[in-house]
């Protein structure tokens, strides 16, 4: 990798660990809902200018039901998901389960035969899901229920957008995607938001909304385009190995969670599982090879 390579994959690393610490911070104040909308609105605007001016929109009008669906399953369900589970969950919770989605995209691919498991794989989606049952069973009280299954249900629409992409829209502009997905995350959410208008929110949790949008949005799906030209999307992939600690470490530091038990035991097991689950011994195929991919945070499928 060269060193610009590696200036963006480090930039891409930390832009997509730190979604959880501001969501978190945003729904203290705002509804998921009006924090979805917010992100979306901005990103659309910063991004719509770069998508006209590389005539990238209209080749989506002939693939609009492939990118309505993209978008249900990989931004407009999953944000608000994600913001209700946080009203609960912590930040480094969040982020640590998120980090399943390559484990989970492991079992589609395979389930549809666009790839196999090796005993290998086999040994690091069961060390995965321990790692998930360590945390689930050792952190979370009966009440928190709710927020784990919305968190696991962000983690399958990861999963499963990149699918979408490779199999309906790969042919299209990278930037027309992510920014038609944008705005039309932004007419669903509308109804929603804007009767839930805040009246008058504090500066740190307007500043959330704005790096939200500004930072693990917009900059990161351009800083995205850049790395994949780069290096290519396998090796662009082990981002999903670097978000994670990123999560963990900023809801410590920051917001001084707490570094529990389930934690603990969890965080290894399910890196170690997620590295191991997705590792192949061939060649992966289009599907196989940009699942990991898109399933980073958005994205042309996020994050978180």
């Amino acid at each position: 990798m060269t060193r610009r390579g590696w200036v963006l994959f480090v930039a891409l690393g930390l832009i997509w660990g730190v979604p959880y610490l501001f969501i978190r911070i945003a729904v203290t104040e705002l509804d998921p809902v009006f924090v979805a909308f917010g992100r979306t609105t901005i990103g659309a605007l910063l991004l719509l200018p770069l998508a006209i001016r590389a005539k990238a929109l209209r080749p989506l009008l002939a693939h609009w039901k492939a990118l309505l669906i993209y978008t249900v399953v990989e931004i407009v369900g999953p944000w608000v998901l994600l913001g209700h589970a946080e009203t609960t969950l912590n930040s480094s919770t969040t982020g640590l389960l998120i980090a399943t989605v390559p484990i989970a995209t492991a079992v589609l691919v395979t389930t549809l035969g666009h790839d196999r498991l090796s005993p290998r794989r086999v040994v690091g989606l069961a060390i995965g899901f321990c790692g998930v049952g360590s945390l689930v069973g050792l952190d979370f009280q009966p009440h928190d229920g709710v927020a784990v299954l919305e968190v696991l249900a962000v983690v399958v629409g990861y999963a499963v957008g990149p699918i979408i992409i490779t199999r309906f829209l790969a042919d299209l502009p990278s930037i027309g995607v992510v920014t038609g997905s944008l705005i039309i995350a932004t007419v669903a959410y509308a109804p929603f938001a804007l009767p839930r208008w805040p009246v008058a929110p504090s500066a740190g949790v307007l500043v959330a909304v704005l790096v939200l949008a500004v930072l693990c949005t917009a900059t990161a799906f351009l800083v995205m385009f850049a790395l994949i030209a780069e290096v290519g999307p396998a090796r662009m992939s082990l981002i999903t190995y670097v978000n994670p600690v990123v999560a963990v470490s900023l809801g410590a530091l920051v917001l001084h969670e707490p570094i529990t038990i389930g934690l603990a035991i969890g965080f290894p097991l399910i890196l170690i599982g997620s590295v191991l689950g997705t590792w192949r011994n061939r060649r992966p195929t289009a599907v196989a090879d940009a699942a990991p991919v898109a399933a980073v945070g958005g994205r042309p499928s996020d994050a978180g």
